[in-house]
């Protein structure tokens, strides 16, 4: 790696904000000797710029002598984050490679079939004439030899071990305070009917620990892989057994990387098992703090690496988390340059959202939406409902107050395209989100305001989550919280002069703030120092919906040719 020229590899033709001075530190920490640098980047400091130029000092092949490796990675486990480098032109020379079943094949009869269920993957003796043109391989060929190979952290992950991405020079992760959870989930091992098409031939018996469960993992590793071979004695297979012999397969990797890390006894890797409902009930198996995966998946595949987030919140807690020792890891710290006015947390908390409360606090959290919209008659609002449980119930009681024509909502299969159709609309309405607060760009007019709906604690119903409250990771409970908030409460801010008003509705948000005050980045505390409650207006539905009506009769005159107000010129 050369960090010397990581200024000349910046890709934007001037600076913004503190990126100058980021990049200097960036530098100087690899020159440092550090082989990891966390950079605390808040939102809309560019961290894709910056990340661009770190990948941009990888080693070239014209630098780099036989033996050693070259070029860089780029990942970020958002989608969302690598649609908008594709589609950045600064961001050009990031080549990026998806998953086989974003592709379709290009073979006559079979353009509406996905690369990963394609002939090549169901015939046994197939062979396609015209790979060399494939989109899939085609894109892969082209990433793997290009300087920059971008793709999702999940792509990165199972492509560990792969002759096509090997070790690079450097590794650049965007989006990086998930790392631990989104690697604990991705080695998660679900047993079920839905991921075992036998199960109903299974012996399922109630596991009592994880000795039983390790065993019960060694036999079903052994009927899988016969039904596996009886697949592969196929000479042709159908999608749908193209899709279960894949599964299986991932599903006997999982099982045996399970065993064997659980029998390891230098594995820092611990294990818990869920079975709700005992005997022939689906089983879970997950790992907490998979050191072990982690370096298989993501350190032994780059010789530096740059992790950016704005909310890696403790630099020890979160390479404790992901098996880094801190003493080799420098964290940079860039400073906000968003006007902390423009920005303001408002008070309007009607009690707690937690379940034993929901249904006394919710009604009042609905008609406080409802003196917002009335106070934002004209602007885009997103309420973070946290689950679909309180977005379905506050969808109920906004419609029962008469304000439903201005809401609207989606399911877990609409996601994407309702939230497209809100963005483009020009109507002030109201999007009722579920787990959208990060990687969610609502720059400018496309939102001005938003309320929190609920404190967004970790799940105490989750094993892991019991498992470290039962070891006393309170700092982790309130820290896991706060960084969710943090990435909420950017979203409808973007730039420096950009505005957006963020409603806390759920009191437990004010204690999470006081609990977590010690791990606040200063530019956040600010905002919460400045916490205050603002003038709303009176219930009124009428006045929730005023802009919405105005904008209808401005748009039914228009299509009418005459003006809005030609009664009062006339």
């Amino acid at each position: 790696m050369y960090p010397a020229r990581i200024h000349d590899e910046f890709p934007a033709p001037s600076h913004r904000g503190n990126q100058k001075q980021a990049l200097a530190d960036i530098r100087a920490a690899f020159e440092r000797g550090k082989d990891v640098v966390l950079v605390r980047a808040p939102t809309g400091s560019g961290k894709s710029l910056l990340a661009r130029a770190i990948a941009g000092c990888a080693r070239t092949a014209g630098e780099a002598a036989p033996e050693q490796v070259v070029d860089a990675y780029y990942t970020t486990p958002q989608v969302s984050q690598l649609d908008d480098v594709a589609e950045d032109s600064l961001l050009e020379d990031l080549c990026v490679i998806r998953g086989k079943n974003n592709y379709d094949c290009i073979l006559p009869g079979e353009t509406d079939t996905p690369v990963n269920q394609a002939p090549c993957v169901r015939e046994r003796e197939f062979d396609c004439q015209v790979k060399h043109r494939c989109p899939y391989f085609s894109d892969r060929a082209i990433a793997s030899n290009r300087r920059i190979a971008a793709m999702t952290l999940a792509y990165f992950m199972q492509t560990a071990g792969s002759d096509v991405f090997g070790k690079r020079d450097v590794v650049v992760v965007d989006e990086a305070h998930g790392l631990g959870e989104w690697a604990e989930m991705y080695a998660t091992i679900e047993l079920s009917p839905s991921t075992i098409p036998f199960w109903g031939e299974l012996d399922v018996p109630d596991l009592d620990g994880l000795d039983e469960a390790v065993r019960f993992a060694e036999r079903i590793e052994h009927v899988t892989e016969r039904r596996v071979k009886e697949l592969r004695g196929n000479a042709e297979l159908t999608p749908d057994e193209v899709a279960e012999r894949d599964s299986l397969n991932k599903l006997r990797s999982d099982l045996s990387w399970f065993q064997e890390d659980y029998r390891d006894p230098e594995s820092a890797t611990t294990w818990v098992v869920d079975q709700n409902g005992g005997e022939g009930a689906p089983v879970t198996v997950k790992p907490m703090n998979p050191e072990k995966y982690l370096k298989h998946t993501v350190w032994d595949r780059g010789n530096r690496f740059a992790l950016l987030s704005a909310t890696i919140l403790n630099k020890d807690a979160f390479c404790r988390n992901v098996g880094l020792d801190p003493a080799d890891v420098a964290l940079v710290e860039v400073g906000h340059t968003f006007p902390v006015e423009n920005r303001p947390l408002y008070d309007v908390t009607q009690g707690k959202m937690t379940f034993e409360h929901r249904d006394d606090t919710l009604p009042k959290v609905a008609r406080a939406i409802v003196r917002a919209m009335a106070r934002h008659p004209d602007e885009k609002g997103l309420v973070h409902c946290h689950s679909y449980a309180i977005q379905e119930r506050l969808d109920e009681l906004l419609t029962d107050f008469g304000v439903g024509s201005r809401v609207r909502s989606h399911d877990t299969e609409d996601r994407d395209g309702a939230l497209s159709a809100w963005k483009r609309s020009d109507n002030p309405d109201l999007f009722l989100s579920v787990k959208m607060e990060e990687a969610l760009d609502l720059e400018g007019d496309l939102c001005r305001w938003q309320v929190l709906c609920k404190a967004p604690y970790p799940n105490t119903r989750d094993s892991r989550v019991a498992r470290r409250l039962e070891d006393g990771q309170w700092g982790w409970y309130y820290r896991t919280a706060l960084r969710t908030v943090i990435q909420a409460c950017g979203r409808v801010v973007r730039a420096p002069d950009d505005h957006g008003a963020t409603y806390l509705a759920d009191s437990s948000l004010l204690d999470l703030f006081e609990r977590a005050r010690t791990d606040m980045p200063d530019w956040f505390g600010a905002q919460v120092d400045r916490v205050s409650e603002p003038a709303l207006p009176e219930f009124s539905p009428e006045q929730a919906l005023a802009g919405s009506k105005r904008r209808h009769d401005r748009s039914r005159s228009r299509s009418s040719g005459t003006h809005p107000l030609s009664d009062v010129w006339d």
